[in-house]
């Protein structure tokens, strides 16, 4: 089974730069986007064989996720069911027989940290909520998780310490998460691989000079592991300050 991932940056905007055509090409049979930035209504996208489910934000133009699934689900749920996390569209959540599919688009600490506070909470939510699911079946996770993990994760790891995306903090929540049972599927198959990243500023040339970094992620429950089969990151897809990424998974 093939999942992708991709944060569009505005789905609208991708659809203009050539999202139908790596939809249609890379034909997978779950295909999950972060950061939607629309409402219901504003963008009619016909995917045919996929069966659609969306989460907006409150707030337009902001935030939402969707997966497009060919295979229906048993259930889908939006949110986390925390009425202060719900709010932004972030997290949808599709049943399957033997397993759950979690999208997320994780709030972003902001500059100054302004955020980092709201975000911690967010952390320990989001897990809770995840280890919840686990009881019943194995998860795959994907999304911008908004942290490069290790400094292998980012160009730039020594002028960025501080910087959102790369606290302390919020890489200490993610090796949590991580020792909580999941598995960050990439470096499963490529631990030391370097320079492959999956968002660029759109300053300062920084995907010509591939000044990236690695935010984006599919992470599984524990006992799937031997049923990991790959993990690609498609540094050559245009359409969005993020590239796609992609799981490979017998089920």
């Amino acid at each position: 089974m093939k999942f992708i991932s991709w944060n569009v940056n505005g789905i609208r905007a991708c659809v203009q730069k050539g999202f139908l055509e790596f939809f249609k090409e890379i034909d997978a049979d779950f295909f999950c986007i972060q950061e939607s930035k629309m409402q219901e209504g504003q963008l009619d996208l016909e995917l045919e064989g996929y069966h659609q489910y969306w989460n907006y934000a409150q707030k337009k133009g902001y935030s939402g996720t969707a997966i497009f699934a060919k295979k229906e689900a048993i259930s889908a749920s939006y949110g986390l069911g925390i009425e202060e996390h719900d709010q932004e569209g972030r997290v949808i959540t599709l049943e399957y027989e033997n397993f759950y599919l979690v999208t997320v688009y994780t709030p972003n600490s902001k500059d100054e940290l302004a955020r980092l506070d709201y975000r911690m909470e967010w952390e320990e939510a989001f897990k809770s909520y995840l280890k919840k699911l686990e009881e019943n079946k194995p998860v795959i996770v994907c999304g911008d998780l908004n942290v490069a993990h290790k400094e292998i994760d980012l160009k730039n790891p020594k002028t960025n310490r501080r910087n959102a995306g790369f606290t302390d903090e919020e890489r200490e929540k993610f090796t949590t998460l991580l020792e909580a049972g999941f598995i960050d599927t990439f470096r499963h198959f490529y631990p030391d691989m370097e320079g492959i990243y999956s968002w660029w500023s759109y300053r300062f040339s920084a995907r010509a000079k591939n000044a990236g970094w690695r935010i984006d992620y599919f992470l599984t429950s524990k006992i799937l592991e031997d049923k990991l089969v790959d993990a690609k990151i498609h540094t050559e897809v245009l359409g969005s300050d993020h590239c796609p990424v992609e799981l490979e998974i017998n089920l």
